[in-house]
């Protein structure tokens, strides 16, 4: 008999989530197409509300006979997770309406996608993790090829599932090794179980699957197709609510379930490799592209390798940091992922970056709005995104992590030449033809991010003392 007062402390996000999505169907199957256009709100405040009742139940708790377990540090990635997927299915509206694919679906595979986010977020035992990635990404292949008709994003979404399945086999190849050597697939049996070569083979096929749902290279290699092929606001949702989510849960895997750093050699080590990679590559792989849905595919990368820098660096010092980095990456990345959305013209959407030159002479609060996006994820001072890597190289330093400090300020350099370049356009080029309004979510978005970018940068304090607090959670 399941403990109600329990399971809604520990899941009530989940468990409203859940029955939204049902309802939603229900109500899909007797009003049909009249039920599209209320569905997009209708999911919104599901999602706002699930991310409100994460704050009211903040210590969290476990249910189901430990099988899942939350507290103040998964809570802060719900949140943060939940308000981001609310806002980029607020934004989805318009696109697809002016594209002739606004369906129903569209909002309760967000829904559903949201349960898989909150799902595995609270997972405390590996097979409820895998189950809340496969609800995640199944519902997210789908989202990637939801227009129909088109080329791009039908091989978007066939790329990402198939990419997507193998990065599956391989994780849950290595959960099944997992629990061959240590006798038990919870955290806590994991992490006492005798370290030996079997456990140690499961922990790298796991480490590898986890890295391709963060987009950290190698297994970076999806990313740049799905976000060029996808429908935009799509985009927006994987760039934000999945890799907090993903990166979040990286983290208590290795921190709860692997924490006998000595005895594997350090796994520190492994992430630290993948994190150079990813720096390297996506830093890199940015400089020549023009289209700028693939140049923030690889922004992406690099950004993930900078967070796995903090993931390296240990419970104690990288919990905080990393956090505040991926809450700075999410504001900065939903603001500019508007501005792609923004990017609209009578003949459609339009993409390449020098569609961007000389914006400042038509929208010149539009393009002060972007720049200082882009000032924040490049991690230029007076813009949180600077804070939010300022935690991290900290963070790296204290834990002796020299070598992938040296590389994350070279890797942060050569990024700015691309972010640079985006800005140069903007404020500088001859203008080009001015773009078409788009609907109010997707300005305020970009209005919104932008001045939340600035505000917490002056006001930063608060978070960094909530982001404290609740990476203090991991050690209990």
């Amino acid at each position: 008999m399941v403990d109600l007062e329990t399971l809604l402390r520990a899941m009530a996000p989940e468990v409203v989530l859940a029955a939204a999505g049902l309802v939603g169907v229900l109500a899909g199957a007797i009003l049909g197409d009249r039920f599209t256009g209320p569905s997009f709100r209708f999911g919104a405040i599901v999602l706002v509300g699930a991310a409100v009742l994460t704050g009211l139940h903040w210590e969290g708790g476990r249910a189901f006979d430990g099988l899942a377990q939350t507290g103040p540090f998964v809570n802060f990635a719900k949140i943060v997770s939940y308000l981001s997927a609310a806002v980029t299915l607020l934004m989805a509206e318009g696109f697809l309406r002016r594209h002739g694919t606004q369906r129903y679906e569209y909002a309760l595979l967000m829904l559903f996608a949201a349960l898989g986010i909150g799902t595995i977020l609270s997972s405390a035992n590996l097979m409820v993790l895998y189950l809340g990635i496969e609800m995640l990404s199944l519902s997210s292949y789908v989202l990637a090829s939801f227009h129909r008709d088109s080329a791009r994003s039908a091989e978007a979404g066939l790329k990402y599932f198939v990419l997507g399945a193998l990065a599956s086999g391989l994780l849950l190849y290595g959960i099944s090794l997992v629990y061959g050597f240590s006798g038990g697939t919870d955290y806590e049996t994991v992490a006492a179980a005798e370290p030996d070569i079997g456990l140690l083979f499961g922990m790298v096929l796991m480490i590898t699957g986890l890295a391709f749902k963060v987009s950290a290279a190698p297994m970076h290699v999806w990313t740049p197709d799905v976000y060029e092929g996808a429908p935009s606001p799509v985009v927006a949702f994987f760039a934000t609510a999945p890799k907090m989510a993903a990166m979040i849960v990286f983290a208590v895997i290795m921190f709860r379930a692997f924490p006998q750093v000595d005895a594997f050699k350090n796994w520190q080590v492994i992430i630290g490799i993948i994190a150079a990679a990813s720096m390297l590559v996506g830093a890199f792989g940015a400089l020549l592209q023009t289209n700028l849905k693939r140049l923030l595919g690889y922004s992406s990368i690099a950004n993930m390798g900078y967070a796995l820098v903090a993931l390296a660096a240990g419970a104690e010092y990288g919990g905080p940091a990393l956090l505040l980095f991926m809450t700075a990456y999410v504001v900065a990345s939903l603001g500019l992922f508007g501005g792609v959305l923004s990017m609209h013209r009578e003949g459609g959407m339009v993409e390449n970056i020098h569609e961007l030159s000389g914006l400042v002479r038509h929208r010149p609060a539009l393009t002060l709005a972007l720049s200082i996006l882009i000032i924040s994820v490049a991690g230029f001072p007076l813009a949180f995104g600077f804070l939010g890597k300022l935690a991290v190289v900290e963070a790296g330093l204290a834990a002796g992590l020299l070598p992938l400090i040296i590389i994350l300020i070279l890797s942060s350099v050569i990024a700015f030449g691309y972010y640079l370049r985006l800005i140069l356009i903007m404020w500088v080029k001859e203008p080009v033809e001015p773009f078409e309004p788009v609907d109010a979510w997707v300005t305020g978005t970009v209005f919104a991010t932008a001045i939340a970018s600035v505000a917490l940068f002056v006001f930063i304090s608060p978070l960094s003392d909530l982001a404290q607090s609740a990476a203090a959670s991991l050690a209990l």
